[in-house]
């Protein structure tokens, strides 16, 4: 499977990159937390990790570390504007369960293990 962007993302991502030119490109994880169990990370990609799985989409890198990607391979990454508010939204169909609050997930593999 991938990581993939859409437009609004890749837009938004875009202006990031053009901001920092040292970036190589979006980092995209997770970490465990919340009431659920995981929770997204997203940051600016500076160096890149032997152990790295390096997607691409439309020319931008997405960095993803080996023990996130069973919780967020396929995950296509939005970037939503509603009012004043902005934010990415995360398509991914991995999840199985979120807490009341919205920030954190179980994944099909919590509930294997």
């Amino acid at each position: 499977m991938a990581i993939t962007l859409s437009p609004a993302a890749r837009e938004r991502i875009r202006s990031y990159l053009n901001a920092d030119p040292a970036a190589l490109g979006l980092r995209f994880g997770v970490t465990r937390s919340g009431c659920s169990g995981w929770s997204y990370k997203v940051d600016m990609a500076r160096t890149q990790a032997p152990d790295d799985h390096v997607f691409e989409d439309s020319g931008i890198r997405i960095f993803v570390d080996a023990d996130s990607l069973p919780q967020v391979d396929g995950t296509c990454i939005d970037f939503v504007k509603q009012g004043v508010n902005e934010q990415f939204t995360f398509d991914n169909p991995n999840v199985t369960g979120g807490c009341g609050c919205g920030s954190s997930f179980t994944t099909r593999d919590d509930i294997a293990g």
